[in-house]
């Protein structure tokens, strides 16, 4: 069973910065062809897309975070991470960590639909008070 375990959310006053991470119980193998990526849902809100990284570290970012936020893998340890700068209330929700595993071959490209990804982890609270 694929886990993918999060950490690093927490309370920050706007302005402020985190980091999560998502570390995935992928083979080497299928980790190196994944993409990753960060959704996160407010209460009372549809999940939204933060970040994605494709299997060669291309990065895509919707306009709110676009500038802000920073997303990065070590594929050694199968982990990705996010950064956050410059929070705002807005960015208040439960962001949770998702991958697309395509079966023998290598995914490419931007993914922004929470349908595109097979795996997804518990999910991390962000807070953030003005």
């Amino acid at each position: 069973q694929v886990q993918l375990m999060e950490s690093g959310g927490g309370s920050v006053q706007s302005g402020g910065s985190l980091t999560l991470s998502c570390t995935a119980s992928l083979s080497q193998y299928t980790y190196s062809r994944a993409c990753m990526a960060w959704f996160r849902q407010a209460p009372g809100k549809e999940r939204e897309p933060v970040a994605t990284i494709d299997s060669r570290d291309k990065t895509n970012y919707p306009d709110p975070v676009k500038g802000r936020f920073t997303l990065s893998q070590d594929s050694d340890k199968k982990t990705v991470y996010l950064r956050m700068d410059n929070l705002e209330p807005e960015d208040t929700g439960m962001y949770v960590c998702a991958a697309k595993t395509p079966p023998g071959y290598y995914c490419l490209g931007t993914y922004l639909q929470a349908r595109d990804y097979n795996e997804w982890g518990q999910g991390t609270q962000v807070t953030v008070s003005s």
